[in-house]
Order: structure tokens, then C-alpha cells, then sequence
């Protein structure tokens, strides 16, 4: 059962890798299993049995969850672009809370000095945000297909997959690579996922190594620099509305993404037993 259990798990995060607004990583953080699935994979050739059995049913949700949303998102923000952005924009905001609760951890600690953090991270991805127009142009127009790029770009995504917070998609949107990586999903272009996939597992490979030293070592500041990743990425996803009668369908939208991670973490997240399973080390 908890094999069945554990793919869908993995086909929610399929979708967070290529869903706007949505960090795999925080649906890893919700679930209960980031930490664990971060020492199962930096130990595959260590111990191979053990972490292939417990990676197995979410490589097979994750796959699922690529394939299925690939199509769906590619319609969706071609129709509906404001909505799709709206909604997503929620699912950011609504993701926060669950990375508060995982940088107090067990202990609940917090130091107003983490804030600091958060503050730095926030202003960098803004800045980041405020220069992506003029760095999207630059290479949409010179080298946004070229294999060399799309390793690059993939490369880049591995933040979004193993940082909870950062939400791979909106990264790609910063390179100007988003439509072309969801094109390549809903196609099976290989031309662009082969390139892109390259780059993808040497950049997770890199930053689980690194990431798996901050939390041991800095815990609590880089879950509240991860914040303010998060928190200044809804500015590459704001949409362009008016206020009038007719943005009380935005409003709903914004609502229920808000909702959302808050939802998923209530009925399918970890439970009291397995958060203290997996931080006691």
C-alpha cells in the first residue's frame, strides 16, 4: 500500500517539477520524505537495493506526473495565461508556511537574525526578477535551443528540483526556456529533453551534495534563505489583470492555490510519527 501511496506522492511532484509557482521540492518538504529521499539517493551506490526499493514507486510517479501535466500546462497557458498565473502565484504564497515549520524544526527554534536571510535572498531574486527581461531577450533571440544552452538550462532547473522553495519553472522562464522545455515534454522532443536532461542530473547530483551540507551544518539559515527565494518569485509569475467585476474569478483562483499546499500537507503530509522518524538522526 505504501508503495501505491508513495507514486502518487510522486506524480504530485512529476507536476511541481513543471507546474509555475510549484517547488518539488516543498511537495517533498509536505510529504515528509525531503530529507530522506536526499540521503536515498547520495547513497544508491553505497547501499543500492535499500535506496533503489524506496526511490522506485516515486521515479515511477515522477515520470507519470511529467507526461500527464506536460500537455494540460501547454494548453492551459496558452488559453488562460492570467488565470494559470493567478493560480500559481497562490501556490507559492500558500507553500510558505510548510518551509517555516521545517526551518523551526522539532525544537521550534527561531532567532530574529534568520530574518536577515530571508531579507538578502528576497532582494536578490527581486533584482533577479527586474533584470530577467533583458537577460530573456538576449537569449531567446542568440542561443535559446542550442544543446549547449539547454544542458545549461537544465542544469539551472536542478535548483528548483532539490531546493525547496525555488520552483524550477520559474527559473526556466528567467532564461527564457519555459515553453520550449514544456513543448519538448508534450512532444517527446529529444532533441530538447536529452540536452536538458544532461544538465538536470549534473546539477541535481551538485546541489544534493551541497544542500545535504547546509542543512547539516546551517539548518535554520538556509531554510530562511530558501523563503526568500520563494517569496520573490511570484514577481516572474504576476499577470497582467485589471481590477474590475470580472477579477473576482482571479481572486478565487489565488485562493485556492493559496490553499492548496496547505490542504495537501493536512490530508497527505507527514504524520507527528514520521517527522520524528526522519529529523532524529
Amino acid at each position: 500500500m505504501d508503495f501505491v501511496f508513495n507514486i502518487f506522492k510522486g506524480i504530485a511532484i512529476g507536476a511541481g517539477a513543471i507546474l509555475p509557482g510549484i517547488s518539488s521540492g516543498v511537495l517533498c518538504v509536505i510529504f515528509g520524505i525531503y530529507e530522506k529521499m536526499i540521503d536515498s539517493i547520495l547513497s544508491i551506490f553505497k547501499d543500492f537495493k535499500k535506496s533503489f526499493l524506496y526511490l522506485l514507486p516515486f521515479i515511477i510517479g515522477i515520470t507519470i506526473g511529467v507526461v500527464l501535466f506536460g500537455n494540460i500546462l501547454k494548453y492551459l497557458f496558452s488559453s488562460f495565461e492570467n488565470a494559470s498565473k493567478t493560480l500559481f502565484m497562490g501556490l507559492i504564497l500558500g507553500s510558505i508556511p510548510s518551509l517555516i515549520k521545517e526551518a523551526k524544526g522539532e525544537n521550534k527554534s527561531f532567532k530574529l537574525h534568520y530574518l536577515i536571510y530571508t531579507i538578502i535572498t528576497f532582494l536578490i531574486g527581486f533584482i533577479l526578477f527586474r533584470l530577467e527581461g533583458n537577460i530573456s531577450n538576449f537569449i531567446v533571440s542568440n542561443a535559446d535551443t542550442s544543446f549547449s544552452f539547454l544542458i545549461f538550462a537544465g542544469f539551472v532547473m536542478s535548483i528548483g528540483i532539490v531546493v525547496p522553495g525555488v520552483s524550477s519553472t520559474v527559473l526556466l522562464m528567467c532564461l527564457g526556456v519555459y515553453y520550449t522545455y514544456l513543448s519538448g515534454i508534450a512532444t517527446l522532443n529529444f532533441n530538447i529533453l536529452i540536452p536538458m536532461g544532461i544538465g538536470l542530473v549534473i546539477g541535481s547530483v551538485i546541489f544534493l551534495i551541497l544542500i545535504k551540507f547546509l542543512l547539516n551544518r546551517f539548518h535554520n539559515p538556509t531554510y530562511y534563505s530558501i523563503i526568500g527565494f520563494a517569496m520573490s518569485s511570484i514577481f516572474v509569475l504576476m499577470p497582467n489583470i485589471s481590477f474590475d467585476s470580472g477579477s473576482i474569478i482571479y481572486f478565487i483562483l489565488f485562493s485556492i492555490g493559496l490553499y492548496l499546499p496547505f490542504g495537501i500537507e493536512k490530508h497527505f503530509g507527514r504524520t507527528k510519527e514520521t517527522y520524528k522518524k526522519y529529523s532524529k538522526k
